[in-house]
């Protein structure tokens, strides 16, 4: 169906270098988006030719405006984003420091919300209507162990999709969420090394198997296309059931 096409729409995805943010961006690709890929340092050698790419540290506070501004400058008709960088830096509640807390805001948090602004300050400039993903996590509705900075930059992102939703749409943009679950990245290395505690997942999961970043792109790639055109202010969560049941196989 050309509903589920994004071919004539070009998107950025932050955070594309590796795991899901890379997924994600070649599931764009392959639904026929032009693409701008984002990482920390250089451009990886291994990206397509004709994709675009900008670099910058989403910690830096002057970074979001500076990416988007790259991002619209190799592709011009950008009117996709997709705000998927973030990371985790948790400890032992009692020991977290003041530097981890404002490095997981400033990173999961305070960047997503200023390059969506950035975003869409162009779009409304350029009189152009789009549509953001921003990635969140199934810990943004289940808290985790050590994990109380990471949990609430979450639930943050949960609540910052619903409210740019009703922010943006006067100007014709939709604000949707991706929440993944378990899912198979550089950052979820223990799932192949902590065999007992897979399976624990694995049992408790309705499709019983961890998720593979691919699982993430289709997704997200429904909720900026025009399928999902009456759509905005939702959050999909991607985590094969692991949510839902509250004890799993025994």
């Amino acid at each position: 169906m050309k509903t589920f096409s994004l071919a004539g729409s070009a998107g950025l995805v932050t955070g594309s270098s590796k795991g899901i943010g890379l997924a994600i961006a070649q599931g764009l690709r392959e639904a026929g988006a032009e693409v701008v890929f984002h990482g920390n340092t250089s451009r990886p050698p291994d990206l397509p030719a004709d994709s675009g790419f900008v670099a910058g540290n989403l910690l830096d506070p002057d970074t979001p405006s500076k990416l988007i501004a790259g991002a619209f400058a190799a592709k011009p008709q950008l009117d996709l984003l997709v705000c998927n960088a973030g990371s985790f830096f948790d400890r032992d509640f009692l020991s977290m420091g003041a530097a981890e807390w404002e490095r997981t805001m400033n990173l999961n948090v305070r960047a997503a919300y200023f390059t969506v602004q950035a975003f869409a300050r162009e779009l409304v400039a350029r009189q152009r209507p789009g549509a953001v993903v921003i990635v969140s996590s199934t810990n943004g509705f289940q808290s985790e162990d050590e994990s109380t900075a990471y949990d609430t930059s979450k639930g943050a992102l949960v609540m910052m999709t619903r409210t740019l939703a009703q922010a943006l749409a006067p100007h014709r943009i939709r604000v949707n969420g991706m929440a993944p679950g378990l899912i198979r990245t550089p950052l979820t290395k223990w799932i192949d090394e902590q065999h007992e505690k897979r399976h624990h997942y694995e049992r408790k999961i309705f499709l019983a198997r961890i998720g593979e970043a691919e699982d993430c792109a289709g997704p997200t790639a429904f909720l900026l296309s025009p399928a999902a055109a009456y759509i905005t202010g939702q959050v999909i969560v991607v985590d094969g059931g692991l949510t839902v049941g509250q004890i799993g196989k025994m």
